[in-house]
């Protein structure tokens, strides 16, 4: 390469970590000549593509940065006053620069090594503390995916405690109230028809609830901004046996009798006013609170307080079964990625703020909605709403022409109909915008002159009296404490400290891809070219998106082998889900509504049977061989025992044991033969990009994690992004959304032209799922182009087989290919050390004394950890990593050979924290040395877990979920 080409192709060489050299050391450690050569070997000619993928020429990090601010100049940055759920927000500046934009919040992983996620999981304690707050509900889980898919997430809770037995459902009837936001409704019709759910839909106060409901929902305020008093709705449903849920508004809580006091039994919503961008539609954290009686029924996570090895006080992931996709095909939910980053933002957000500086927001936003109706009145038009929080609705003789006024003053309204007009305010207007507001609405009429009288005496006439709140809220010390800058940004660094994150090292984690998270992918995030955007703005002020989107597209189109490409789903889970619905509508398009059986095999990830299920299809669990592969023989078997009812596959690829199996195509081949489609699960995608594909492979769909393949951070537990890519036959049935209906975009067969969708309805609340963060994708591929892509795969695989390699001397590898090489990941297998009283936990907890979080633990062989090191790590990391467990291995064989006790061992008692190693008192037969500086690299970067091992099972027996009393806090005083 020339200089210049060198220059477009710097960003591979910066994201990829293995330099020249250590690629030849590398290569030669494994036993092969090339890096080609091991991928001959590791993958099977028959599904070998050897063409170069086309997706883009690779530029430049300041070349692609200088592109995507021509790009962004195409979008249109209104003043939004559309509400419907998204509303602009100040992000506080300390928050944006120490949380969103920070690498030590955005790449953790979501914890499951609470001892070395104590930081995050506070912070989640405080969202989940300032939900129950608000709502007065004493549970809320650490966030769901948007307002929307938490709203049918409690429509399926309430399904599945009235229905037992979905076979003989006895309960079939949700009322939805007219006055909900048309994307949940949307949401909600999705999600009902696959499970038999009948949705009826009414106003509240003129509907009749009998014992045929099992639940009701509606909006509070309402969509047009109303605010109904619903506790004479609700004692009728509950007379009939029947629970609510209600849609709300947490800074409208501030002000408003909670849900809880109300007698709803859950609320739901979104915290994206509490400081998070509007994005375009996202990533925002919904949150889900309920009654008592729901917690073992609640989706998502939940974070609990429990003790460690030494009593002291630790936060953990509370009740596992809540992330119930645990629970395979008997799971009421498929929920896998939570909003972890968003709920930390919105958490900050309360923290900073205090309940006294939310009143004082939502107060300055309802007295400007009082003082804009006011004058509006004075003006001769009619605000509608008696009652309303930050909402109007405006009755207009014609919205056309005041559309026309407001469009050119760069200002968007919510256009309910041709006489109806939706003013939503927010914590970003100011006196000035009502003056603009004013004008607009006087212009439109051929008024000259407006003015404006702003009382600012804080009586608010526009709030009932009788649904004003009385009560507290957020009492806690943490949310009255930090409320300087200063006070906040310690805070915050004193939690940062508490994680491990990959700042800090490698996460090295099989089927979770924790690869670089570029800071040239993120800046642009919070641009406001794109973190301004209001999802349901017209088609023309999105230009810039719509060229992203396009080109994003057909990029995942062409990597995966299809045609085209649905990017709403926000979650891996919910592409899952997507792509099912796309082959049930496929197969009742043909008339054979009965295909509904899924095949699974034994070794699937817990949420395929999940996504089946909620589907409304029948799991048929195929078997695994001794080697871990689809067992063909068991497949040709239940393939024509099904044939009559086979809907299709769900397949994993390279399998969930990190093998390309060479059956693959056989595979596709008998469920195509017996009327299914093949579903592939995109969750190791990473080793496929640019060598094979499933199209090519011959799936019919697959989702793809962008969180995992294509860069997006894990923030800590989400967001995520699960686009799904379909062929021909399934390119009609991707989702739609309710806004892009008649604005067709250009390109070729985009999912957003929805001529055909419209009738198939929303998997989530925007259009474009999290559109903010699909920019990171789009920059990860733009900047390494079709050579990086693949590049990048091929150092995924490379990286894997030389810590195999190095490790394999000492522990048992378990499922390799035909040329016992492995694919992006491996198992390593630490069952055999059971004899010595070494559990595989162990070997995950004393990882942390080494400074490393553990692979991917017990999953998907009980007692084994699975290893994937991706691109992105160097060899001085890999070896690291490999000096760490090969010192481990002969920790245990101490233990074997007794030279170690078998209880009081480092590995027993790890991770061993600061406090430990530096009491005055030590009375373990090893060294405080051995167990905090085990090898000589620890010292250059020591990582000190700030609680011991936590104890899981006392956590469950003393379940509390909300932040406890200070008392709680206190440390013992010293003898």
């Amino acid at each position: 390469m020339n200089l210049f080409e060198l220059q477009a192709n710097e960003f591979a060489n910066r994201h990829i970590g293995p330099n020249e050299l250590e690629t030849k050391q590398m290569i030669k450690s494994i036993g092969l000549k090339s890096v080609d050569e091991l991928i001959d070997k590791t993958i099977p000619e028959s599904i070998r593509n050897r063409k170069e993928i086309d997706v883009t020429p690779a530029i430049s990090e300041y070349d692609y940065l200088c592109t995507l601010k021509d790009i962004a100049a195409q979008n249109k940055v209104f003043k939004n006053y559309i509400g419907q759920g998204y509303y602009d927000t100040i992000t506080p500046s300390v928050i944006l620069r120490n949380v969103f934009e920070n690498p030590g919040w955005y790449t953790q992983y979501t914890p499951y090594q609470a001892e070395i996620s104590q930081g995050r999981l506070e912070s989640l304690l405080n969202f989940q503390t300032a939900i129950s707050d608000l709502t007065a509900l004493p549970l809320a889980n650490a966030s769901l995916l948007d307002e929307g898919t938490a709203a049918a997430e409690a429509m399926a809770m309430f399904f599945n405690q009235k229905n037992k037995d979905h076979q003989h459902v006895t309960v079939p009837r949700f009322f939805v109230d007219d006055a909900l936001f048309e994307q949940t409704r949307d949401i909600l019709i999705t999600r009902a028809r696959p499970l038999g759910i009948e949705l009826v839909f009414g106003q509240f106060a003129k509907s009749k609830i009998d014992a045929s409901y099992f639940g009701a929902i509606v909006q509070y305020p309402d969509r047009h901004g109303n605010i109904p008093d619903y506790r004479a709705f609700i004692n009728q449903v509950h007379d009939a046996g029947g629970f609510v849920v209600m849609a709300t508004d947490l800074l409208a809580l501030t002000l408003l009798i909670p849900p809880g006091e109300l007698g709803a039994d859950v609320a739901i919503g979104s915290a994206q006013r509490f400081g998070v961008p509007i994005g375009f539609g996202g990533p925002h954290a919904g949150f889900f609170a309920a009654k008592e009686e729901f917690k073992r029924a609640m989706p998502g996570r939940i974070i609990g307080v429990s003790v460690d090895a030494q009593d002291n006080r630790a936060l953990r992931m509370a009740l596992q079964t809540r992330e119930q996709h645990i629970k395979r095909e008997k799971a009421t939910s498929n929920i896998c990625t939570a909003q972890a980053l968003l709920a930390n933002m919105a958490a900050m957000y309360a923290v900073y703020h205090g309940p006294e500086g939310l009143k004082d927001i939502a107060r300055r936003v309802s007295l400007l909605a009082q003082t804009l109706s006011m004058e509006l009145e004075e003006m001769g038009y009619t605000n509608l709403n008696e009652y309303y929080f930050d909402t109007l609705r405006i009755r207009v003789n014609n919205s056309k022409k005041l559309r026309e006024v407001a469009e050119l003053r760069q200002i968007n309204f919510c256009y309910f109909d041709q006489q109806h007009v939706g003013i939503s305010l927010d914590e970003t207007t100011t006196q000035n915008d009502i003056i603009g507001i004013l004008s607009v609405f006087a212009e439109s009429e051929g008024i000259d002159q407006v003015g404006a009288t702003f009382n600012t005496d804080e009586h608010l006439n526009n709030i009932p009296s009788f649904l004003s709140r009385s009560s507290d809220f957020m009492t806690h010390p943490v949310f009255n404490t930090h409320h300087s800058e200063t006070e906040m940004m310690r805070y915050m660094k004193k939690l940062e400290n508490k994680d491990l994150s990959l700042n800090t090292s490698m996460i090295s984690l099989g089927s979770c891809t924790m690869k670089l998270n570029a800071a040239s992918e993120l800046i642009p995030v919070s641009w406001p070219e794109f973190s301004k955007l209001h999802p349901f703005a017209p088609a023309d002020q999105w230009k810039g998106y719509a060229l992203i989107i396009k080109e994003l597209e057909s990029w995942l189109s062409k990597i995966t082998g299809f045609v085209t490409t649905s990017l709403q789903p926000n979650s891996g889970a919910q592409g899952e889900y997507a792509g099912l619905l796309a082959i049930r509508r496929y197969h009742a398009a043909r008339n054979e509504n009965h295909r509904d059986a899924m095949l699974i095999p034994i070794s699937a990830h817990g949420t395929n049977p999940a996504s089946a299920v909620m589907a409304g299809m029948k799991v048929v669990v195929v078997k695994s061989d001794e080697d871990g592969h689809i067992d063909l023989e068991d497949l040709q078997t239940k393939a024509e025992q099904y044939k009559d009812s086979l809907a299709g596959l769900m397949v994993t690829y390279p399998s969930t044991h990190g093998v390309f199996e060479e059956d693959i195509r056989d595979i596709c081949r008998i469920v195509h033969e017996h009327g299914g489609l093949v579903y592939m699960d995109g969750a190791n995608m990473n080793a496929q990009v640019g060598l094979t594909s499933p199209g090519y492979i011959g799936a019919d769909v697959c989702h793809l994690n962008l969180h995992k393949t294509f860069a997006i951070p894990h923030g800590g537990g989400g967001p995520g992004m699960g686009p799904i890519c379909v062929n021909e036959k399934l390119a009609p049935y991707l989702p739609g959304h309710y806004t892009l209906a008649g604005s067709k975009a250009q390109g070729n067969n985009n999912h957003f032209s929805v001529e055909t969708q419209n009738g198939f309805g929303s998997v989530s609340a925007a259009p474009f799922g999290s559109a903010s963060i699909l920019l990171i994708s789009y920059a990860y591929i733009k900047m390494l182009g079709s050579e990086g892509i693949t590049r990048a795969t091929k150092y995924a695989i490379l990286n894997a087989n030389y810590m195999k390699v190095r490790l394999e001397k000492y522990f048992k590898i378990l499922y390799t290919g035909t040329n016992g090489t492995c694919a992006h990941e491996f198992i390593v297998d630490l069952r055999p050390f059971k004899s010595a009283g070494v559990e595989a936990e162990d070997v995950a907890k004393r990882l942390i004394d080494y400074g490393f979080h553990a692979p991917t633990l017990s999953f998907p062989v009980p007692g084994t950890i699975m290893i994937e090191p991706t691109e992105s790590e160097d060899k001085a990391e890999l070896d690291r990593f490999c000096d760490a467990m090969i010192s481990i291995y002969e920790e245990i064989k101490s233990i074997e050979e007794g030279k170690s006790d078998r209880v009081d061992n480092p590995l027993k008692n790890s991770p061993h924290t600061q406090q430990v190693i530096c009491a005055n008192e030590w009375r373990h037969p090893y060294s405080r040395e051995s167990a905090a500086f085990p090898l000589s690299y620890v010292r250059e970067n020591k990582f000190w877990p700030s609680v011991g091992r936590v104890n899981n099972t006392f956590g469950d027996r003393n379940l509390v979920c909300t932040c406890e009393p200070v008392s709680s806090y206190a440390e013992e005083t010293p003898a």
